[in-house]
């Protein structure tokens, strides 16, 4: 299976005075994607948060540009998910991101297992690298 695959609409708001998006919104595209991705679990996504987020940059983007994310699982954890994704423009690698997600029990205040549920829907995912 294909790593899993988001178009996002640029804003003009993403850009800085001389139209190249900025950093900032770099960490934006990437929880589109995220968010976008871990809906496949339907309601538990509003149990996960975000523990860790690095963004290696690869290039800048310009106002106009197509963008995409491409997001995928590296690892499942016993409560965590790693994630990987790629930020793309004009079809170019633009940034690698990496985040750590935690699922999180908020009566209890504390991270909890990855239910059976969790890992069979993001097995598939399971990549050590998209496909081209």
């Amino acid at each position: 299976m294909p790593a899993h695959r988001t178009q996002v609409q640029m804003r003009f708001g993403d850009t800085d005075a001389y139209g190249h998006v900025n950093s900032a919104s770099f960490a934006a595209y990437a929880e589109i994607g995220r968010v976008d991705f871990l809906m496949c679990l339907g309601k538990a996504v509003r149990s996960l948060i975000l523990a860790n987020l690095s963004i290696d940059f690869r290039r800048q983007l310009a106002y106009g540009e197509s963008v995409h994310i491409e997001t995928w699982v590296e690892r499942l954890g016993r409560t965590s998910i790693t994630m990987r994704q790629t930020i793309h423009g004009d079809n170019k690698l633009a940034a690698d991101v990496k985040s750590v997600v935690v699922m999180f029990d908020y009566s209890s205040g504390h991270a909890m297992e990855l239910t059976s549920d969790v890992r069979d829907a993001l097995a598939p995912f399971k990549l050590k690298k998209p496909e081209a």
